[in-house]
């Protein structure tokens, strides 16, 4: 076989021998032929021979247009099948009006053999003349297209299943056609998913995808909405010169369940026409909440109290809070791209930052304090630099620099330390700074063999001015004092208060000699009047004085000994100085060790009462008893009142043993009662137990489980306890009176009573102190004050008794002033319940 195409024969005969006429192939035919993409011939149906090919017909074959034209179609044929083949159209190509379609074989002009597809079909040329379209269709391409194909779909699924993005692809009805993995775990769908079965097996699969995507929306009449709208936008058709991209779209849909999907639709097209979507879903739930956090972190950023930098990996500024700003005068502009240390107040400060921006990487973090420089001067902060790589893994590196204004801090931290060592009501200095005081004047002395003086100021009846003027001008009096004090500090020396009334000063360099004329000086200017509240009052304090270093080598030997002194003072009517003698802690301890036998000896029912009758002067009749604590101690035997009740007055255990008195007077009066006799009793009541919370409901309370008539009760006052309030105090009374109570005032014209005051008292009598009635009738100063008292008495509708009549001589003169009842040694001492019944039984007897 030759590999090489005949020449094409030019001249065609009849079959009568007579050249034929050849049909021509109109222009159009031609042009047609030349827009195919596949080899394709127009053949002579009579004469089979070729009248025109287009170009693929020439590359099919391997020659050129003029090597074909002309050629009989017998002649290419390479096998006896394509010749009969051809032969059989040749014998009556009007017997086949058909479109013919089989396999053949074609020999190329290098020789090569090609399978092709060949369809033939009857035409009609322009002349009228039949022809055969004869279209070649290459198989070894074909298969190749074919295998190409299949790898372009293995490599796009392979793809799509390996994408993250979530892939669906729908029909233009939204009806779903396939998907790949990363949808199926978007949309959670189980194993059971048959969307990629057969044809029918795969609609009815993504039928119920596409209705359980619809169920899943928050809003599924609006899915559905969405969906007509990009399926009408997807169906017009699309204009000359509009994008294809044009009909991409973008939605963002809310699920049930709270979650938020992206899907992108992107529009798929065959042969130009719309087939359907590609859409890409993307769950935004977490992106969206990422959002939501840096927001809230730009808002924290930008709100935060403290300054806040960003830097880059070469410690250059790339972000700054407005804090940050307002502590280094720089706006953000001028703050960006300078490095921490060029913010620094010195060489040596940045020089810190330096060391710790390259640790920094190693720690992950780094704390301390640094001075800024601004344009308020040098700026102390707390810094705290965090490694950003450490928070962002492969992140680009970089810090977080968060500083804090120490100035607030530290002006706390002095002021905490100014009130650590400084007295919050005078301002002076407390124990804790005058015991450094201190320590540094023993240093100084051991040096330079020198000394000084502590002087330890305690305020004279300064509790009972609290107590019944109220602790608010308690703190007045207490402020006065300290600034008399201070006024008279020499350089060098100091005053501190240790609390309560008690106030120390330190005087260097001073012996005894020195130290005693300025004491004295000290209590002169002490007791000028003080006027509070429409009183003048007279501060008296008692001074004692320690030295160093005779008295004691260190703070608290010293102020021990200086206490113990000052105590000694007070023991003798106060108003007065004295210095330490070894003596006095014999008895400061003593006292002590009394408050403690006291507490002891109440616990264990050491206590008893006596009652001390009461008679009218003028018939003799025991009018009442009043009720005296007595106390005899295991150890020290009987210890007197003027004894034990002044230290129980200075620790305040007069309110316990007060109250014990009460209850026992009462139970005792009651007892009395239920034996026919009704004998009213009185106590005394202090200002300390007069001032507590609930005195009168307690004072109620008594009275009610003894089941005594209160008429039988009487509280003797003293005139201390009406200082303050008055109307506060005649509230109290008034209370008092109200439940029956009888109510008097012990040792009347020996305080600070104002008269103003004593009509609005609800009392029914007056007490007669017995300093005044010692002396009488010899002294005419103390028979004129009584006889005022009683007086007074009878003016104001009130009973006068006087207490202390030992004598005769007394009674008379009592008598003879007007006073109506008495109590003394004249008629009987204070005696126990027994002894007392028993003399009042006598008694009654004699007057009946």
């Amino acid at each position: 076989m030759s590999h090489r195409l005949p020449p094409p024969l030019r001249d065609i005969e009849s079959p009568a021998g007579g050249p034929a006429a050849q049909p021509t192939v109109e222009p159009a035919l031609q042009q047609l032929l030349a827009g195919l993409i596949e080899a394709a011939c127009v053949v002579d149906a009579r004469a089979l021979h070729l009248l025109a090919a287009n170009a693929a017909a020439c590359d099919l074959w391997g020659c050129s247009l003029p090597e074909l034209l002309g050629r009989p179609v017998v002649e290419l044929a390479v096998t006896p099948e394509d010749q009969l083949f051809w032969l059989d159209l040749e014998a009556d190509p009007g017997q086949h009006d058909v479109h013919l379609h089989s396999d053949s074989l074609i020999e190329r002009g290098d020789g090569s053999l090609r399978v092709v597809e060949r369809r033939v079909s009857l035409i009609r040329l322009a002349c009228g003349s039949p022809a055969w379209l004869l279209v070649l269709v290459d198989q070894q391409n074909a298969q190749q297209l074919a295998d190409e194909v299949s790898r372009l779909a293995s490599e796009l699924g392979a793809t799509l299943e390996s994408s993250h993005e979530a892939i669906l692809v729908t029909d233009l009805n939204g009806q779903v056609r396939s998907h790949n993995a990363a949808f199926a775990t978007l949309w959670r769908l189980g194993d059971d998913d048959d969307s990629g079965a057969d044809d029918g097996t795969a609609r009815t699969a993504g039928a119920r995808l596409t209705a359980q995507i619809s169920r899943a929306m928050a809003d599924p009449l609006g899915y559905e909405t969405l969906l007509d709208q990009r399926q009408a936008s997807l169906s017009a058709p699309l204009g000359a010169t509009e994008p294809v991209g044009a009909r991409c779209a973008t939605d963002r849909l809310l699920l049930a369940d709270g979650r938020t999907f992206e899907r992108r639709l992107v529009p798929q097209y065959g042969r130009g026409q719309a087939v359907g979507w590609v859409q890409v879903w993307r769950d935004l739930s977490l992106e969206l909440a990422q959002q939501a956090r840096l927001q809230v972190a730009a808002q924290v950023f930008e709100a935060s109290l403290d300054a806040l930098i960003v830097t880059d990996a070469q410690h250059r500024i790339v972000a700054t809070n407005p804090v940050t700003q307002a502590l280094t005068g720089l706006d953000a502009g001028a703050l960006q791209g300078r490095t921490l240390a060029s913010l620094l107040a010195d060489t040596m400060q940045a020089q810190v930052i330096s060391n710790a921006l390259a640790e920094l990487p190693r720690l992950g973090h780094w704390q301390g304090e640094l001075t800024l420089g601004s344009p308020l001067g040098a700026l102390p902060v707390q810094a705290h630099l965090i490694d950003m790589a450490g928070l962002e893994r492969g992140g680009a590196g970089g810090c977080i620099v968060v500083l804090r204004d120490l100035r607030e801090r530290l002006a706390q931290e002095r002021r905490l330390r100014e009130l650590a060592l400084t007295d919050a009501l005078t301002g002076l200095p407390n124990r804790l700074q005058l015991d450094q005081k201190v320590r540094d004047e023993v240093q100084r002395c051991q040096k330079a063999t020198g000394g000084f003086a502590l002087l330890l100021f305690g305020l004279d009846r300064f509790t009972h001015i609290n107590d019944s003027l109220g602790h608010g001008c308690g703190d007045r009096v207490l402020v006065e004092v300290a600034r008399r004090l201070s006024a008279n500090v020499r350089l060098g020396d100091a005053v501190a208060r240790l609390g309560g009334d008690s106030f120390v000063m330190m005087l260097k360099d001073s012996d005894a000699a020195a130290a005693e004329p300025i004491a004295r000086r000290l209590l002169e200017q002490l007791a000028e009047p003080l006027a509070l509240d429409g009183l003048r009052l007279t501060i008296k304090a008692s001074v004692g004085i320690a030295l160093f270093p005779a008295d004691g080598a260190d703070a608290d030997n010293l102020l021990k000994n200086a206490d113990s002194a000052m105590h000694r003072v007070k023991e003798r009517q106060g108003g007065a100085l004295r210095f330490y003698q070894p003596q006095m802690n014999d008895d400061l301890l003593a006292r002590m060790q009394l408050d403690h036998a006291m507490r002891q000896a109440l616990a264990r029912g050491e206590f008893r009462l006596h009652y001390q009758p009461q008679l009218d002067l003028h018939s003799g009749a025991v009018i009442g008893a009043e009720g005296l604590c007595r106390w005899r101690d295991a150890e020290r035997g009987e210890v007197s009142p003027g004894r034990f009740i002044p230290v129980a007055e200075e620790t305040g255990f007069i309110a316990e043993l007060g109250h014990w008195v009460l209850c026992e007077a009462v139970a005792q009066a009651a007892s009395w009662r239920r034996q026919g006799l009704r004998m009213p009793v009185s106590v005394n009541v202090s200002a300390l137990q007069f001032q507590a919370a609930g005195f009168v409901d307690s004072v109620a309370g008594v009275l009610a489980q003894a089941q005594l008539p209160a008429e039988l009760l009487e509280l003797e006052l003293t005139e201390s306890i009406l200082l303050g309030d008055i109307d506060e105090i005649v509230g109290q009374l008034q209370r008092l009176a109200d439940l029956g109570v009888k109510l008097a005032i012990d040792d009347f014209g020996t305080g600070y009573s104002s008269l103003r005051y004593l009509k609005r008292l609800p009392i029914h009598r007056l007490k007669i102190d017995r300093d005044f009635i010692r002396r009488l009738p010899d002294d005419p100063s103390d028979a004129a004050i009584t006889r005022t008292i009683v007086d007074l008495g009878r003016a104001l509708h009130l009973q006068v008794i006087a207490e202390g009549v030992e004598t005769p001589e007394q009674h008379a003169c009592l008598a003879a002033m007007g006073c109506h009842e008495y109590q003394g040694f004249l008629f009987a001492p204070a005696l126990p319940a027994t002894q007392f019944e028993a003399l009042l039984r006598q008694s009654l007897r004699r007057l009946a």
